[in-house]
């Protein structure tokens, strides 16, 4: 397996779960705006280091799932239903309401790693995903469960999520007010990424029938 491709598809996966706004990367681009861009780089590292430990957990979680087919099909059925209602609400509940701002609340301006790290270990979304993911890559024989291709793909996902917040910190306050402020582009964008998803797993659930 070419660990440069894990690294990449890692990266990518990593990215989508980053790009919707949310509580990491408007505090990341927050802290830019107020104190710096160098704040927001280390709150940004501070992320990145939680996001190691809980991407290779998944993988490791992930690679266990792997041996018990039947769990696995237990795991496939709950987050289809989960990535169905997600899709639904972006898609025809989240548009209808208005946008609200995130404004996090920073009382210190000192230990935005430690800061980082503690928002990003509140945040436990990417553990369930990541083991979906690379569950799912692994079926399509895109990744292997050896410590080669796991830790490939652990770094795509860091790298991935540093990338985003980078772009946070750097461009957010250019973009924010176009592509932004429109709250039912990106619900869409979410809608869709997880319709997709969806259906990818139903597929595979009919063709291991």
């Amino acid at each position: 397996m070419n660990i440069t491709f894990v690294f990449f598809i890692g990266l990518f996966f990593a990215m989508i779960g980053v790009i919707p706004p949310g509580l990491l990367n408007m505090t990341a681009a927050k802290i830019s705006l107020k104190e710096g861009h160098v704040r927001g780089i280390v709150f940004s590292a501070g992320v990145c280091v939680i996001v190691f430990a809980q991407t290779y957990l998944a993988s490791i979680f992930a690679r266990y799932l792997s041996m018990h087919p039947e769990v696995i099909g237990i795991l496939r059925a709950v987050a289809l239903v989960l990535f169905i209602l997600i899709t639904i609400y972006f898609l025809f509940i989240a548009k209808s309401e208005p946008k609200q701002q995130i404004e996090p609340k920073i009382k210190s301006k000192h230990s935005r790693f430690f800061q980082g790290m503690l928002l990003s270990a509140i945040n436990v979304f990417p553990i369930p995903y990541q083991a979906y993911m690379t569950i799912t890559l692994a079926s399509y024989g895109w990744m292997t469960f050896e410590k080669t291709s796991i830790m490939a793909y652990v770094i795509g996902a860091v790298t991935g999520t540093f990338v985003t917040l980078y772009m946070y910190i750097f461009f957010f306050d250019k973009i924010k007010g176009k592509t932004f402020t429109s709250q039912k582009n990106m619900n869409r964008i979410i809608g869709g990424i997880t319709g997709v998803i969806s259906i990818v797993t139903i597929i595979n659930m009919i063709q291991d029938l």
